[in-house]
């Protein structure tokens, strides 16, 4: 059988290309070969820290989780695919069977097997298995690129549906990451009328004003949580109807708050520290609803058929390209902030 190169972390900063068997898709399952996987945030964080919270990499894992690819071998019982198929990949399977699956909300079953979350291996490999009612056949004219590229865009998805985000909403988007910018496409696709964007780096702000941001504005650490605010309303004229924060970084959140009007909504996408300092009667005295997020649920449909339907353009987000064997270099570009990467995506086949 051909080998099966796959990105394995062992530890903390020890990321190499190794050979795995090809595994045999399960009933229910199908063989991938995988062909785009994009470095995200938190694959990173493993790389450079090896844990995420109580997520700590023990054992030598397979990294990635935003990917796609073509249907190589089909699982007993599966009729919704066939090989030849390609699909996105939606990372995170629940156990479908706790109460959390059963009302809709299946991003927080306890049992979640998520990609690349330890002890989970992910799908930056030249083959891997999935189960079949998690992967999503891309219509012909969806490359296998924008089919990874469904992963962080169910993210804004998500975050924009727990934001109430609708037409003729002012937005204001903390954060012009990739994580930051998909939610600036799905808002403008919701029918947000203004979407402003903020950011320390003036470089992602130009490539949030080329992705369709109203207003761009450029933070600096000596700037007050309160003096972003006052900057949000000079240009809607109003605060924020919906706050979107994307970085986890308190003096940010702190300006979220404080830059959402009354009765408005702000929602937690970044992660930071797990305890910050807000201030809360001024949320709460105005009725600032504060939500979270957890990655996302129901969300890879809406995301294929916006991109598919022209409504949202995620090809810009790729500033970057690797093949598999080169995994390496692209984690180093990735964490790179001189490299000016946005997504970097990893080839994993050759089509």
């Amino acid at each position: 059988m051909a080998s099966n190169p796959s990105a394995v972390l062992f530890k903390t900063d020890d990321l190499k290309v190794v050979d795995r068997p090809i595994p045999k898709p399960a009933p229910g399952q199908v063989q991938i070969a995988m062909h785009r996987v994009g470095i995200c945030g938190s694959d990173v964080h493993y790389w450079t820290h090896g844990a995420i919270g109580d997520f700590i990499v023990r054992a030598p894992m397979v990294m990635g989780h935003e990917s796609a690819g073509i249907v190589n071998e089909v699982g007993e019982g599966v009729t919704t695919l066939k090989i030849g198929d390609r699909v996105a990949i939606e990372p995170g399977v629940p156990c479908r069977r706790c109460d959390y699956c059963k009302t809709g909300n299946y991003n927080l079953c306890p049992d979640m097997k998520f990609c690349a979350t330890p002890p989970v291996d992910g799908s930056l490999a030249r083959y891997y298995v999935h189960e079949a009612d998690f992967c999503f056949k891309l219509p012909d004219h969806v490359t296998l690129e924008e089919g990874a590229l469904l992963e962080p865009l169910s993210v804004g998805v998500h975050a924009c549906n727990r934001a109430g985000v609708r037409m003729g909403s002012k937005v204001l988007v903390c954060g012009a990451g990739p994580i930051g910018l998909v939610n600036l496409l799905t808002a403008k696709s919701y029918g947000a009328s203004k979407v402003v964007i903020t950011d320390l780096d003036s470089n992602r702000l130009q490539k949030a004003k080329e992705m369709g941001a109203d207003c761009c504005i450029q933070v600096s650490r000596d700037m007050t949580a309160k003096d972003i605010a006052v900057k949000v309303k000079e240009y809607l004229g109003d605060l924020a109807t919906q706050t979107i924060e994307c970085t986890g970084a308190e003096p940010s959140i702190c300006a979220g708050i404080y830059s959402t009007r009354s009765g408005g909504t702000l929602v937690l996408v970044g992660l930071g520290k797990p305890v910050v300092n807000i201030p809360i009667v001024d949320a709460s005295v105005r009725e600032v609803d504060i939500r979270g997020i957890f990655r996302y649920r129901n969300c890879y449909p809406t995301a294929l058929e916006m991109v598919a339907s022209g409504a949202v353009d995620v090809k810009p987000l790729v500033t970057h390209h690797y093949e598999l064997e080169q995994t390496l270099d692209a984690f180093k570009t990735a964490n790179n902030p001189t490299s000016g990467a946005i997504k970097v995506m990893i080839k994993c086949n050759v089509e």
